[in-house]
């Protein structure tokens, strides 16, 4: 019941303060406010990032990444610890990632006291995972090869599943997640002389039609992606041709080699469109989040800790087709990562959804993982 109230508290006070990315002031400082009243130490390689290290019985490296950002979404469950900043909540689970590693912190902590910590451990509070990519930025600036973990594990609240089942996979577990944008330049004209001009909408209308054909003509039957157009728009006036126009959209594979292609092939795209209509177009892609690539020695130590933890193991025949920065942490460790199930009757509302929430009780299966991971890597094979 302890562990149950201390992840209740950490969870609804973290609720009610979601920041958006790399924003995170007042979510860092109840992080580093929690750890300062442990005693465990912290750096800072961010402004908002905080990293613990605890020395334990090994010379291994093991480590634990939570997210801490909120979504620019305005909160529609009327709940006492309802978030108090106007527009932001914590709609993805963030906050109840952060209570899990925090209270798993204190785990740790007790166990160094009584010098139980098997392994050293590596607790990693990371800002901004839904826009620009935290871990990408986290990855590149800290020295995590002073540390040389052995693996790095992460946990996601999945709103899909009922309460105590875990879902994960070796292999591609998420899809990676690339932005793009088309900017057409056309020429205005009149239309009662329209071949004077140069038409952003008739080029617009081209893309559209061409993007909607590269799953069937240049990609794989056998691969799952996602070219998805979310936003067009084109034209000034009822009786004039269209002098702009723009599109944007994102791409989602779990194989970079099809992510080339489709680049490859929305270049293409435009200047056969610039031929055509005479426009002057050009597409820009926004760095996105590879696929988490779950290693596959490590499924077997995941499944028999989160039994171990009460959690029934549920491996999944396919990847998920959102995109997460965990994916990052490849550079730097082997790496796992894994859902756990928070539905139950009062709970059903999906991910990134305003009346998004779950029952804290869940959370404590986390923890318990957490600690399995620390007590059982190295036995099993």
């Amino acid at each position: 019941m302890e562990l149950e109230q201390t992840l209740t508290e950490h969870r609804r006070q973290l609720h009610q303060i979601p920041e958006l990315g790399f924003q995170e002031f007042k979510t860092a400082a109840y992080i580093r406010k929690t750890l300062d009243k442990l005693d465990i130490s912290y750096l800072t390689p961010m402004e908002t990032a905080t990293i613990v290290f605890l020395k334990g019985n090994s010379d291994m490296t093991l480590g634990f990444r939570a997210d801490i950002d909120g979504l620019p979404i305005e909160e529609a469950n009327d709940i006492p610890f309802r978030s108090q900043h106007n527009g932001i909540m914590h709609a993805c689970g963030h906050d109840g990632h952060t209570a899990m590693l925090l209270a798993f912190a204190e785990r740790c902590r007790n166990m160094q006291d009584t010098k139980s910590l098997p392994h050293n451990v590596l607790l990693i509070f990371q800002p901004s995972e839904e826009s620009m990519g935290g871990a990408n930025y986290l990855t590149s600036t800290f020295p995590f090869h002073d540390y040389a973990p052995a693996a790095i594990f992460g946990l996601h609240l999945m709103p899909d599943n009922p309460v105590g089942t875990f879902l994960t996979k070796s292999g591609p577990l998420t899809a990676s997640a690339t932005e793009y944008r088309i900017y057409i330049d056309g020429t205005s004209a009149h239309v009662a002389n329209k071949e004077n001009g140069a038409s952003a909408l008739g080029a617009l209308n081209h893309i559209v039609t061409q993007i909607q054909q590269l799953q069937n003509f240049h990609l794989s039957g056998l691969n799952q992606n996602i070219i998805h157009i979310g936003k067009i728009q084109a034209g000034e006036a009822i009786n004039t041709v269209a002098s702009a126009g723009y599109l944007e959209g994102t791409i989602r594979t779990y194989d970079m080699k099809d992510l080339a292609t489709v680049q490859d092939k929305l270049n293409s795209i435009v200047q056969s469109s610039d031929l055509l209509f005479n426009t002057n177009c050009r597409v820009e892609f926004a760095e996105g989040y590879p696929p988490v690539i779950n290693a596959k020695q490590l499924l077997p130590l995941s499944s028999v800790c989160a039994k171990a933890a009460g959690l029934e193991v549920i491996i999944k025949n396919k990847p998920y087709l959102f995109g997460e920065d965990f994916s990052f942490y490849s550079k730097v460790a082997t790496t796992h990562f894994a859902f756990m199930g928070v539905q139950n009757e009062n709970h059903t509302s999906g991910l990134h959804t305003s009346s998004f929430n779950f029952d804290e009780k869940s959370l404590v299966y986390g923890v318990h993982y957490y600690v399995k991971i620390l007590e059982k890597f190295g036995e099993v094979k």
